[in-house]
């Protein structure tokens, strides 16, 4: 057994690491709940553009022509990987990059060629130690995203399809469930794949200007919410899980510090017992 100056010692530190995360644990529940305010406000604003979009697709029928649209033989495939630029958020980091190699192998398998775009830190070393390379990455998004932050990954994958860099781009992000589920998702973005009319059927809609005009500007937000989407969602996901790590971690600091002051005073018990024998032990030899 160690020495009650060792368990002391040992016990001030695994203090100082719980008084961390705790700390980490409170600035993470506060960027959930912002995070998950931001994604529970953004759902119904992605389900109406998707409905509008159906409707507008459905009226249009095969006249619904745009770059976005466009279906090409695929010879390269860009994956745009949403991770975190830290660690200590559990398995967060290593589910998505489980999903995201997974997808790339099959594509890979399909004899066609890799592009990755690494939305974090975590994804682009991931991706280059295995000898990937990275076309662009976007390392400085906020915790808390805002539309800029998506619109410069848009305006680059947006780019990179049009000008044919891209056969198709699929995005790679945790769904965000709750503090203590995420779910690694991977859906093709482009090309775009227009919803199907649900409620649209039989009804006759107007689109002013016209609906070929109003197609053009549609698809731009269109992509560029599904982005937005994928971004808050992982960002919701990511505090979610680093919240979910640091209160494991802060009560198994919790439960340490216990089990370590139980040993000190076993330690200092012993000490005393050992002494109070070495004293009787004298005055036994000096009688």
């Amino acid at each position: 057994m160690a020495n009650g100056r060792e368990i002391k010692r040992r016990i001030r530190s695994v203090q100082s690491t719980e008084k961390i995360t705790k700390a980490m644990k409170m600035v993470s529940a506060s960027k959930l709940r912002r995070a998950q305010g931001s994604v529970i406000s953004a759902r119904p604003y992605k389900n109406k553009l998707k409905e509008v979009l159906s409707r507008l697709v459905a009226s249009m029928g095969t006249s619904a022509v745009d770059p976005l649209l466009e279906v090409r033989e695929v010879k390269r495939v860009g994956f745009v990987v949403f991770a975190s630029n830290k660690g200590l958020a559990g398995g967060y980091n290593a589910n998505i990059m489980k999903k995201a190699l997974a997808e790339v192998k099959a594509a890979e398998e399909r004899g066609v060629e890799i592009g990755i775009v690494a939305v974090g830190k975590k994804p682009r070393d991931f991706f280059q130690k295995r000898g990937y390379t990275i076309d662009e990455e976007f390392i400085q998004t906020n915790d808390i995203p805002a539309a800029a932050d998506a619109d410069a990954i848009t305006k680059m994958i947006k780019t990179a399809y049009i000008t044919g860099k891209y056969d198709e781009v699929h995005i790679v992000y945790s769904e965000f469930r709750s503090a203590m589920s995420q779910e690694p998702m991977a859906v093709k973005i482009l090309p775009i794949e227009t919803p199907e009319s649900e409620s649209g059927e039989g009804l006759d809609y107007i689109f002013e200007p016209s609906p070929a005009e109003v197609l053009t500007q549609i698809l731009p937000l269109y992509l560029a919410n599904q982005v937005f989407s994928a971004l808050t969602e992982a960002k919701a996901g990511e505090h979610g899980a680093r919240m979910t790590a640091m209160t494991a971690a802060t009560d198994n600091a919790s439960a340490l510090v216990g089990k370590l002051e139980l040993d000190y005073n076993r330690a200092r018990q012993a000490a005393i017992t050992n002494e109070i024998t070495e004293i009787v032990a004298g005055v036994n030899a000096l009688s």
